[in-house]
């Protein structure tokens, strides 16, 4: 019988291995997707902010956004108010992006929840909200001790 952390690791992998076959070379990047995300709910955050959203460095932020840049999906620009800030920001073709990876999000769920009750769907996602909690603390410093 599987544990919990296969149950839990492996249906993103194959939702997307999936997409990325619909998609083809172009398709969806988990990576890449947080990063427009998160820049379409507030544009111009900077890649630390970033970094502590999605729980990863700030290098790996600013290679995401490298690649980013180089496929015309961000720009950089400098704080006004500190130079030393540099924000990132989505061009025309970063915020075009925003339907069709949403659509390709909603048909996944929808397919791979489609066996389940609407009850079942809405027990799935009450637990999946408290793992994630759960696993969000794990990165938070105890009490008392340096991060």
């Amino acid at each position: 019988m599987p544990d919990f952390l296969d149950l839990h690791a492996r249906p993103p992998k194959r939702c997307g291995a999936w997409s990325r076959r619909r998609c083809g070379a172009t398709g969806s990047m988990r990576g890449r997707n947080l990063v427009l995300a998160l820049l379409w709910e507030r544009d111009g955050r900077t890649p630390g902010e970033l970094a502590d959203a999605l729980h990863v460095t700030t290098p790996t932020i600013v290679k995401a956004a490298n690649r980013m840049t180089a496929a015309g999906l961000l720009t950089r620009r400098r704080d006004d108010r500190d130079n030393r800030l540099v924000g990132l920001w989505l061009t025309d073709a970063g915020r075009a992006l925003q339907a069709p990876i949403e659509a390709e999000r909603r048909l996944i769920e929808e397919t791979v929840t489609a066996d389940l009750t609407d009850a079942e769907r809405e027990q799935l996602m009450s637990a999946l909200i408290k793992v994630q909690r759960s696993a969000s603390d794990l990165l938070r410093p105890a009490p008392g001790t340096a991060e």
